[in-house]
């Protein structure tokens, strides 16, 4: 969703600067007005808008937590937001956060009030706290959150965690393979081309690959910025945008990966807005958010606007072709009985599962594979440089 800086007054005549989230400029000015401010100018914001108030993921979990354990206690928004502020080390969302409050003082709410940070509460985050405020239920909606966060945290780490050798061994890999290609087998071949002996294939190929290294690094770099300028260009155009992600996910494994992890992220976020008591057409216009893949959150806010007029929620979802048999057989499950949110928990927990699983394949796989590859191409050059020694010793024996 794009973000609008603005200007406006507030009732005292004050001017107020801030940066929102919303889907158009009108849509801009209307969400200004809620907040009860005179919209002044508003315009699209532009480079990267979490820079614009910056606060580490890390730092949002441990807010979340904190307001979650305050809000349990009876402690009242106003007072959890400035005790959580106090604690912060963080200065900007230790501002966020001192912002909220005077907000709320001034009777607006605290999801609306959260939308002027896009850069740092998502969509899906801000739609949770205002359902939770509408409903009463702040402190589960904020315990919820935490888990949520908390768990998608420990995902990352793991894997960072297990890429941490493979990422070290590459990159060690690659110093070493250079160096052999631009120091040491110029050096060692140019004695055997002085000596008048005849190169092998091989050899010939990896010297050819060695006078050029520079001129081949620098095309490949060439390259990959021109195909990804061009990708931009593509991408600018939302219908061109929506294709590409379409084939993103006919890519062999790859793709599939990612449509589970989309799916199990759906999954999560569709049982938590309904169990905050959001409806079904908004928890899927909200759900829609929280796809990286644009083809899949356009075929979710199409299933959104088929609900809307009164088709069958799973059909609707059976239509798009995207989800697993047992997905659809969960959920018309839980529709037909009432149990929705709870087979929305389950197929999450189920992806989760295999999610995990194919996670540790694929990282258990990736270490011998890196040494196997590595290893081969360093042992190509030693060969290059042993079969022309070898072939100058059988000459000079014979």
């Amino acid at each position: 969703m794009p973000a609008y800086s603005y200007t406006a007054l507030d009732i005292s005549g004050v001017k107020k600067k801030g940066v929102l989230s919303a889907q158009s400029e009108r849509d801009a000015r209307k969400l200004i007005k809620e907040l009860n401010l005179t919209p002044m100018t508003v315009q699209e914001a532009k480079g990267n808008l979490s820079s614009l108030s910056k606060v580490k993921n890390k730092d949002i979990v441990i807010m979340t937590r904190q307001l979650a354990t305050l809000l349990e206690a009876n402690t009242s928004i106003m007072e959890a937001l400035k005790i959580t502020a106090d604690q912060s080390s963080n200065k900007n969302l230790v501002h966020i956060l001192y912002n909220l409050r005077e907000d709320i003082i001034q009777g607006k709410r605290l999801g609306l009030s959260m939308q002027k940070y896009p850069g740092v509460f998502s969509d899906t985050y801000t739609s949770l706290v205002s359902a939770g405020d509408s409903s009463g239920n702040l402190d589960v909606i904020f315990d919820k959150l935490a888990d949520y966060l908390e768990e998608s945290a420990s995902i990352k780490q793991k894997v960072l965690s297990a890429l941490t050798y493979p990422i070290i061994l590459i990159g060690f890999s690659v110093i070493v393979i250079i160096s052999l290609l631009a120091f040491v087998l110029p050096q060692v071949i140019g004695q055997f081309i002085k000596a008048g002996a005849e190169l092998p294939f091989l050899t010939k190929a990896l010297l050819a690959l060695s006078n050029n290294i520079v001129i081949i690094t620098i095309l490949l770099v060439m390259a990959f910025l021109g195909l990804s300028y061009l990708y931009k260009q593509f991408i600018k155009d939302p219908e061109k945008h929506i294709l590409a992600h379409k084939k993103l996910l006919s890519l062999p494994l790859i793709g599939s990966f990612i449509l589970t992890s989309e799916i199990e992220r759906f999954s999560s976020t569709m049982a938590l807005l309904l169990e905050s008591g959001t409806n079904l057409d908004v928890a899927l216009a909200e759900s829609s958010k929280i796809f990286s893949n644009k083809y899949l959150s356009q075929l979710i806010l199409d299933a959104k606007n088929d609900v809307m007029e009164g088709k069958d929620f799973v059909f609707t979802l059976k239509q798009t072709n995207i989800f697993p048999d047992i997905f659809i057989q969960l959920i018309s499950s839980g529709y037909k009985s009432g149990n929705l949110i709870k087979m929305f928990q389950k197929v999450s927990q189920f992806l989760k599962n295999e999610i995990e699983s194919k996670r540790s394949v694929f990282l258990s796989l990736l270490e011998p594979l890196v040494i196997i590859f590595m290893g081969g191409f360093i042992m190509l050059i030693v060969l290059a440089i042993l079969v022309p020694i070898m072939q100058m010793n059988t000459l000079s024996l014979g």
